[in-house]
């Protein structure tokens, strides 16, 4: 398709994290920093139509709840310019909005960003453009402010007279928000400070987000870490071997309970078994008020072939099927804290976001 012609891809070398920005409007694309051949190498992807940004977002070009946020942003833009190429109608410019906006079920930022954007649909391009750019603005300041936040409440929190050894699970760094990064921003932070010892990477199966990605920025900024299995995070946490736990978060119900990516309910668990903090860092626009629970998030099954196969070859027997949710759900009363730019909520202790930040 057009895809092939809409869609050029340049190979750069590899920067600084501090310096990353996984989205960035050129003028007239959408530049993508491709994730899914990361670490090995670095491409750029420039998408100038929706059936590109729709296919970059379900394929994980461009993942994470704040950067989807932020492409579904600019998304908006991209509808108009096509709209004027291709001559659609309001209608079609609707629908096609509507795509961008559902590309992934899970993630609300997506959601609340494109509806932002829309409300200023009949501005034209140019107050679309200039919504879509404070909302990057907007999340990377809200990143900062986290990380100040959740590194000040840790210090406190956690009686240790050395460094913290903190684990996290998927990537929640500059890669997956629009710069710094949520939980790994908070781990940034803390390494700034001088108070990191290390840090446990979960390797996020079965797409690896936590080896290829987290690791790769952990190496970036020069902070030790390991990369253990998933299944390895429980048993590193009840051998005392882990201070805290920090992840970030897809969609934050009102009553505190949080998807994230698939796994991350079973390092909440053995957190609370051992009694030290899980906390869940993310935006204010990750917080979904509209949803009441866990049980009413809708949870993205992906295609079975992720865990069925191993880089395009078959590792399960033919006739075995494939069970792949993308995230699960954290109770909140397994949420010591949930940081936001705002602060810190000691959800398990019964500050609730719906009331909080309501």
């Amino acid at each position: 398709m057009p895809q092939e012609r809409e869609q050029v891809r340049a190979q750069e070398q590899v920067q600084d994290s501090q310096e990353l920005r996984a989205v960035e409007w050129t003028g007239d694309a959408l530049a993508l920093i491709d994730q899914t051949v990361l670490p090995h190498r670095k491409e750029i992807l420039q998408v100038r139509d929706v059936d590109g940004l729709v296919d970059a977002i379900q394929r994980l070009v461009v993942r994470g709840a704040p950067a989807i946020g932020a492409a579904g942003a600019y998304g908006v833009a991209l509808a108009l310019l096509q709209r004027d190429r291709e001559g659609w109608d309001e209608a079609r410019l609707r629908a096609e909005i509507a795509r961008v906006r559902a590309a992934r079920p899970t993630a609300v930022n997506l959601m609340v960003c494109v509806d932002r954007v829309v409300e200023r649909l009949a501005e034209g391009l140019d107050a679309v453009l200039a919504e879509a750019a404070a909302v990057q603005r907007e999340d990377v300041e809200a990143n900062r402010a986290m990380g100040a936040f959740g590194a000040d409440w840790l210090l406190k929190r956690v009686d240790a007279d050395r460094p913290l050894r903190i684990l996290t699970h998927c990537n929640t760094g500059a890669l997956a928000t629009a710069g710094w990064g949520t939980a790994l921003g908070v781990i940034r932070e803390l390494h700034a400070r001088g108070r990191l010892e290390v840090v446990y990477a979960d390797e996020t199966r079965p797409l690896l987000q936590g080896s290829r990605l987290t690791a790769w920025e952990l190496v970036q900024e020069g902070i030790p870490h390991y990369v253990q299995a998933d299944g390895a995070a429980a048993g590193t946490i009840l051998r005392g071997e882990v201070d805290a736990a920090i992840v970030g978060a897809d969609r934050i119900a009102a009553n505190g309970d949080t998807a994230n990516k698939v796994g991350t309910v079973g390092v909440a668990l053995a957190c609370a078994d051992v009694g030290i903090p899980f906390l869940v860092a993310a935006p204010t626009t990750t917080v979904d008020l509209a949803t009441p629970d866990g049980d009413a998030i809708h949870i993205e099954l992906r295609g079975e072939d992720e865990v069925l196969e191993w880089a395009g070859v078959r590792t399960a027997p033919a006739e075995s099927r494939g069970h792949n949710p993308a995230f699960d759900v954290t109770p909140g009363r397994l949420v010591t804290g949930l940081v936001t730019e705002r602060g810190v909520l000691e959800v398990s202790a019964g500050e609730l976001p719906g009331e909080r930040l309501g």
